[in-house]
């Protein structure tokens, strides 16, 4: 029998439990506990430590069949939510975050807004009809996927910000229209391009891809080692 990689919760049951930290992380084992208890957490599921440890034993390889089980339990989050990731008409935006079976608060990494892309940001605005607020989540999001996953520094993007409140003579980013905030989003994108290499994702699938990358390498980024030595907690590799 294939070892099970990806644990659901949602709906009012969970694949785990409280004790099971281990193999869910902390974060993952309390938030299946509290979905088997009825509080209303929001659904997803949790890739277990088991994947981290065999990630680094195999010199960063994902273990065979950790992806069909990541896309199976992506379409059940969609179809609990009535929800696509992507859905021009009804978008599903998600977070990726990290955790451990010993606590390490805000030593990994976090992408949060996942799966905003041109046609999700039509779909949002439908949906919410505040065109502002869709736009300027998608910037927010552009920085925080440029930064945390790609490596992008920040400043980039606060330079690019700092240009149009200097033009608009506003001091908040709060006070920048939607116009300003569609061409903000187009040079942030450039910024993107010109540091990486290659174009910012359309596909949330991609995106998605890419933030698992990347939390599985913070578990290595200097604080979350650093962070390990202090607290004397032992690593899984």
């Amino acid at each position: 029998m294939s070892p099970k990689y990806v644990y659901f919760f949602g709906n009012g049951s969970a694949e785990g439990k409280a004790d099971m930290k281990h193999l869910l992380g902390g974060k993952g084992a309390n938030l299946a506990e509290m979905t088997n208890l009825g509080i209303p957490v929001p659904p997803g599921y949790t890739i277990t430590t088991e994947v981290c440890d065999a990630y680094y034993k195999k010199n960063k390889q994902y273990p065979e069949g950790l992806a069909e089980e990541v896309e199976q339990n992506l379409f059940r989050l969609e179809k609990l939510m009535g929800e696509k990731l992507g859905d021009p008409n009804n978008p599903l935006l998600v977070s990726v975050r990290s955790g451990a079976a010993a606590s390490m608060p805000g030593m990994m990494d976090t992408v949060l807004n996942l799966g905003l892309t041109p046609d999700a940001v039509h779909g949002l605005i439908k949906k919410t009809g505040n065109e502002r607020f869709v736009w300027d989540a998608y910037r927010r999001f552009i920085t925080m996927f440029g930064d945390v996953v790609m490596g992008v520094e920040r400043h980039y993007f606060e330079e690019i910000l700092d240009k149009y409140k200097k033009k608009a003579r506003v001091k908040n980013d709060t006070e920048l229209t939607t116009d300003q905030l569609k061409k903000i989003v187009e040079e942030f994108k450039a910024i993107y391009k010109k540091e990486t290499r290659e174009n910012f994702p359309s596909d949330p699938k991609v995106q998605l891809r890419k933030a698992i990358d990347d939390v599985f390498a913070s578990w290595n980024n200097p604080r979350a080692v650093k962070y390990r030595q202090l607290y004397e907690i032992k690593c899984l590799n």
